[in-house]
């Protein structure tokens, strides 16, 4: 594969997605052993570290171990876990919500790394996009980014890039431009929390690599024990 630019020019950060309810898994996603011995959450957190730039745990308050070896020598890349996005409307709802989903922990991981912009000076002035993981793939993060990278030039009037098989978006390995958060607050203010409807006017596809079929939306042990056994020895 060949990716557009050797680079991460592009990329102002990761946010993994750990704060899911696993209910069918029987435990958080993020705790999966790999046949290493290597939880899933660090496996994700060490690639990701090799992308040199900050890293974002969105794990719902859950407080999940994270391994910082991988990231000891790369002062690009630090490891913040980030709390979801809460709205006027989930703030005046007497019943507490477990999970608000995927969207509300994007947008609080676009309001951290636009914070971040604003308050820092950048030594990457086109640090724009933000990868979004989600913890039920063993897709590298550094493979994810030189996938969708490709779609960036040409994608130029869309926000979102993610992949494509032959019957689903995977609008969790994807790419979200900075810009939309304003967007996706007000959205989400309007007590909206699913992703198709918000994404679907600005987002553009890549289409799936064949050999990563096996390796995402694992949601039962069995499912992940196949994942596991598709890994690249």
């Amino acid at each position: 594969m060949t990716a557009c630019s050797d680079s991460s020019d592009n990329l102002a950060g990761i946010v993994i997605l750990a704060g899911g309810a696993s209910k069918r898994m029987g435990t958080p996603k993020a705790t999966l052993t790999l046949p290493t011995g290597e939880q899933l959450l660090n496996y994700h957190v060490r690639h990701a570290s090799e992308l040199q730039v900050p890293i974002l745990i969105a794990d719902n308050g859950r407080g999940f171990y994270i391994d910082l070896d991988a990231t000891l020598n790369k002062p690009s890349s630090p490891v913040m876990p980030i709390a979801d996005y809460v709205s006027d409307f989930d703030a005046d709802n007497n019943e507490q919500i477990r999970t608000g989903g995927a969207l509300v922990a994007i947008e609080s991981a676009l309001q951290t790394l636009v914070g971040l912009n604003d308050s820092e000076a950048s030594n990457n002035q086109n640090a724009s996009w933000l990868l979004v993981m989600s913890c039920d793939s063993l897709i590298p993060a550094t493979d994810l980014w030189q996938k969708l990278q490709q779609a960036i030039i040409p994608a130029a009037d869309k926000r979102v890039i993610c992949l494509k098989d032959d019957s689903h978006l995977y609008p969790l390995l994807g790419l979200y431009h900075l810009d939309i958060e304003p967007d996706l607050k007000a959205y989400i203010d309007s007590d909206q929390r699913r992703v198709m409807p918000f994404i679907q006017p600005m987002v553009r596809t890549v289409p799936f690599t064949k050999a990563w079929q096996h390796l995402t939306n694992f949601n039962m042990p069995q499912e992940f024990e196949q994942a596991c056994a598709a890994l690249p020895k």
